[in-house]
């Protein structure tokens, strides 16, 4: 899962989201990646799925907290992403554990 750390323009549809992923963020829009868009106001969200699916979040007081504006995306685990969409301001602090891989046990 991405996040474009970049705001968009909020009139665009799905399939000039799913443009500025392939020739902008150099990405793969039907991979099976999802990216999270977001408004110059910071109070709306996008998520392009990669079926084409297009959702749109508004809060209604406040914004999201959102990553500092720089060029690309921000690779986000699912719990992040989560906690973005429900507006919690923590979300970034939030790290996954690191699972080690078993060992082969002769």
């Amino acid at each position: 899962m991405f996040v474009a750390t970049q705001p968009i323009d909020f009139r665009k549809g799905v399939h000039g989201l799913v443009a500025l992923v392939a020739e902008e963020l150099s990405g793969k829009p039907y991979s099976g990646d999802v990216y999270v868009f977001r408004s110059k106001r910071s109070d709306r969200l996008k998520l392009l799925v990669f079926d084409g699916s297009l959702a749109t979040k508004w809060l209604e007081d406040g914004g999201f907290a959102w990553p500092p504006v720089r060029e690309s995306t921000m690779l986000v685990t699912g719990a992040q992403l989560a906690m973005l969409i429900e507006g919690l301001a923590e979300w970034s602090r939030v790290v996954p554990k690191v699972t080690r891989r078993p060992t082969k046990v002769a």
